[in-house]
């Protein structure tokens, strides 16, 4: 709304240049500037605190215990994806369209109006939502397991699990009166033994006076918590990639694209930017696709009831950035040839690497959705979501740090430069080869990572016994 205001009232924001060539427009003043800035922050302070919720909310509608509302899960983590990109596809085709042609206020104000919306729809189902209970701050939970485990350090660990701390089957509350425990109990691990130390009960007096804080004792659920946020880093770190290789379909693959041609007939010219078209509708196509006919096939495959386990899909959406980077080398050295003898290669070359991203961006963010929320101790949703968004961001700086890595290594201009300003005088395809052979070597990584990691619901001491157990 803020941005509606500054573009559609004219004191908020500078007079449009009548002459783009000249030096003549008028500056913005410090006031249009802190609107702008205002209305940018604001978007950036809602969206991180919508993305970091709604999906951990989402996934609190289903009850993991029941079989059925397990698999309807997996279809709403499949379809709220779909309808993210369906958003992406409108904004880089319907509001670029009406911003460059009708004007940007009313751009803006379309989206106004569909936020204010999809609040009013949003707030309309406070009363038929599920809401779980809080069970306190994740950081300070696993800040005081460690701190236990420290300050045990050298006692000697009991050969009987039962002699530890841990939940009952009720929690009492300050008031004295009982009530269902907030946790799911969980068995001891053989991970990570030291930090078995902080469930350690140092005094044995049938009536302790006080029971010990959470910072001298834990209990072993809470120990097990930490260990499965500690499992999780291996699959954390080796996503980090995928989305470094995702960071060149909106930079060097458009800066291909405007070298090529863009023509679709005699007259119209396809934007640099709006290739993201074919990026987008990959994924669209992707997620009925695998939802509607691999899913059905791979549950008979696999005996697995989501098809695949979500990091068998986090794998193939790392395999097939592989792909993507491989098609983009290849790509690259057609269109150098095309160029070195004066012919213009079409745009439609670079599909093939935009397809690939697209549906590894299909398997690998839902399979990482799906990982981060199943996997996360109870009331760690949305630390756990925030560890999944960070790879996309930490991705994006693995990327300008190559390039400036390359820049270094190889220079900026001249006789074997990879990445210059004339795409026709660099070597872009090497940096495509390097993330193809860096994306290949974490692919191994995640590998081994995924061999490794323990499934939560191999961990509980209750669980159906029909239940299919899904393993990496």
């Amino acid at each position: 709304m803020v941005l509606t205001v500054s573009t559609a009232v004219s004191g908020l924001r500078p007079p449009p240049c009548r002459d783009l060539a000249t030096t003549s427009c008028v500056r913005a003043t410090g006031g249009q500037l802190g609107v702008l800035y205002l209305g940018l922050y604001l978007t950036a302070l809602g969206t991180g605190g919508l993305k970091s919720s709604v999906s951990g909310f989402g996934s609190d509608q289903f009850d993991e215990s029941d079989r059925t509302e397990r698999k309807q899960m997996t279809r709403f983590f499949n379809w709220f994806f779909f309808f993210i990109s369906i958003g992406s596809l409108l904004a880089v085709t319907v509001l670029v369209y009406i911003q460059d042609n009708v004007g940007r206020k009313w751009g803006y104000s379309i989206c106004a109006a569909a936020i204010l919306s999809g609040l009013a729809v949003f707030l309309a189902g406070t009363t038929r939502y599920r809401y779980k209970n809080l069970v306190g701050s994740p950081l300070t939970q696993i800040a005081a397991v460690f701190t236990a485990a420290f300050r045990k350090r050298n006692l000697q660990q009991p050969s009987d699990p039962s002699l530890l701390d841990d939940i009952d089957d009720y929690d009492v509350n300050e008031e004295g009166a009982q009530k269902n425990k907030a946790k799911q109990r969980l068995a001891l691990t053989n991970q990570f033994q030291f930090l078995d130390r902080a469930a350690i009960i140092e005094s044995r007096s049938p009536a302790p006076a006080k029971k010990p804080s959470r910072w001298q004792l834990s209990t072993v659920t809470d120990v097990e918590e930490v260990k499965m946020v500690i499992r999780m880093l291996p699959i954390w770190a080796t996503t980090i990639m995928f989305w470094t290789v995702y960071a060149q379909m909106t930079t060097f693959s458009v800066s291909q694209a405007t070298t090529m041609d863009r023509h679709i007939g005699p007259s119209f010219q396809i934007p640099a930017g709006s290739l993201t078209v074919f990026f987008v509708g990959s994924i669209l196509l992707t997620v009925p696709v695998y939802d509607r006919l691999l899913i059905p096939l791979l549950r008979r495959l696999t005996g697995n009831p989501q098809g695949l386990s979500p990091l068998r899909r986090i794998g193939v959406g790392l395999s097939l950035s592989i792909l993507a980077m491989v098609a983009a080398a290849l790509t690259e050295l057609k269109r150098l040839r095309s160029a070195n003898s004066a012919q213009s290669l079409s745009v439609f070359w670079l599909v093939p690497q935009f397809f690939f991203v697209g549906s590894g961006e299909a398997f690998a963010y839902i399979g990482q959705l799906d990982f981060f929320l199943r996997e996360c101790p109870k009331g760690m949703k949305t630390m756990s979501t925030g560890l999944f968004l960070s790879t996309l961001s930490l991705g994006f700086f693995v990327s300008s740090a190559l390039v400036s890595i390359v820049h270094t290594v190889r220079g900026v201009s001249g006789h074997g430069a990879w990445l210059t300003d004339d795409l026709n005088k660099g070597r872009l395809y090497n940096f495509y080869w390097l993330l193809a052979v860096l994306s290949a070597i974490n692919l191994v990584i995640f590998l081994v990572s995924a061999k490794w990691y323990v499934y939560r619901d191999n961990n509980t001491e209750t669980k159906e016994d029909d239940e299919v157990v899904c393993h990496a």
